[in-house]
Order: C-alpha cells, then structure tokens, then sequence
C-alpha cells in the first residue's frame, strides 16, 4: 500500500470529518476485499499488450486512459505497478483512493471540477519520475462515455503516451448508475483490449489537440463495442 499523503498534500483527507473519514476508509477496505476476492477467480485474456511494451521500450511512460463504469476489474487488472491516479476530491474520491491505494496505486487528487489543474501538475511529476498515470476519462459524474481533455492536456506536458483500454466480462453485474458500473462474477472470463498508443506532439496547436481529443474518444468507443460484443 502507498503511504498516505502528509496532511496539507493533494490526497490527504484533512477537508473530512472524523466521521466521514472512517467512512471512507470502511468502504476503500470493503472494496478492495470485494474486488480481491471476485477478481483473483477471473480468467483474464488480452489483446494488445505489445503496445504497452512498445511505450516503456521507447523510455516514454503511459497515461491509461478507460472508462469509469470498468473501475472495478481495471483496479486488479493493472494492480502494483505503482501507476497513479487521478480522483475526485470528494467523499466518493476518497474513498476510492483509500481502496486503490492497498493495490499499490498513487493518487492525484483533483477531478475537471474541482483541483483539476493542480493533479495535473501532480501527474506530470509523477511521469517525469518514473512512473505511469491512469484515468478515469468520463468521470467523476459523466457524461457517460464521453472522453475529457485530462489525458491530452496531460500528454501534452508531459511527453507520455495516452494508452486507451477497455475491458469487457463475459458474465457480470451491471448497476443501475451514471456509468453503468460493472462487477465481475466470480469465474467469468474477460478480455483486455489495449489500443495503439497515441502520441501527443510537444509543439501541437489547439486545432491538433482538439483532433487528438476526438481521435481519443473514437478509439475509446471502438475498443468498448468491440469488446462489449466479445462474448456476444
């Protein structure tokens, strides 16, 4: 588990109360056992991972880039490899922090409303450090399945390649929510689906980053149609 942040540092929950801070810390501990137990029985498959390869191999790092509904498997899938995270500054946020960090996950506090700008910063001396950066690109309150600037914004600092990723379950639960969060069942099979990397130039204009963004979202969609009719 990371060590939590020092009171006063982006990720620290001095803005709660005593109460809701034990109230996230219950929850990120329920999560993380229920994801731990349900998803160590998945048979997981892949496609795509020579595209990760080829990012570390070019001594570049990757801004995992997925959709907020697939939470629950993602957090196992890609577990203790020290990649941060962005998550809101909110309870929810919170709370997820406290269960993404006993997988071995950062966390760069902010969202688009709220300190945005600041886990930006935060994420790009992250990446400059060695290491990964993940997010949830529709949250952390939607529009479902539409792609937010962050990971451009974020790979235009910081020279990283945006890897967009989806993962789809062959058996799951589907709650009735924002972002139509999904839990595995115990035993199902799903797939990874990793795109090509896309590479954000140091000196892009706003009409390229515009472009980038747009090219972000389609790849996005295409990987969760081809996936959700994988077990079809």
């Amino acid at each position: 588990m990371q060590p939590e942040p020092a009171k006063g540092e982006p990720g620290s929950d001095t803005s709660f109360s005593r109460g809701q801070r034990l109230k996230a810390r219950l929850i990120g501990w329920a999560g993380y056992f229920a994801i731990s137990l349900i998803s160590r029985t998945v048979r997981w498959r892949s496609e795509g991972d020579e595209h990760l390869e080829a990012i570390h191999r070019s001594g570049r790092r990757a801004i995992f880039t997925f959709w907020h509904g697939r939470i629950f498997p993602a957090t196992y899938y890609w577990r203790n490899r020290g990649i941060v995270v962005m998550t809101s500054m909110n309870l929810d946020g919170e709370a997820i922090a406290q269960c993404i960090q006993r997988f071995g996950y950062g966390v760069a506090r902010g969202s688009s409303s709220r300190g945005g700008l600041r886990a930006l910063a935060q994420l790009s001396r992250d990446i400059q450090g060695g290491k990964d950066a993940a997010f949830t690109i529709d949250g952390p309150r939607g529009p479902r399945y539409v792609a937010k600037q962050g990971p451009v914004l974020l790979a235009y600092k910081s020279g990283a390649a945006i890897l967009c990723f989806h993962i789809s379950m062959k058996r799951r639960i589907q709650l009735r929510s924002w972002d139509e969060f999904q839990i595995p069942l115990p035993f199902t099979t799903a797939i990874v689906l990793k795109a090509p990397p896309i590479w954000v130039p140091p000196n892009a204009t706003e009409e390229q980053l515009r472009a980038l963004h747009e090219q972000m979202q389609k790849v996005l969609d295409e990987l969760r149609i081809r996936g959700d009719a994988w077990f079809a």
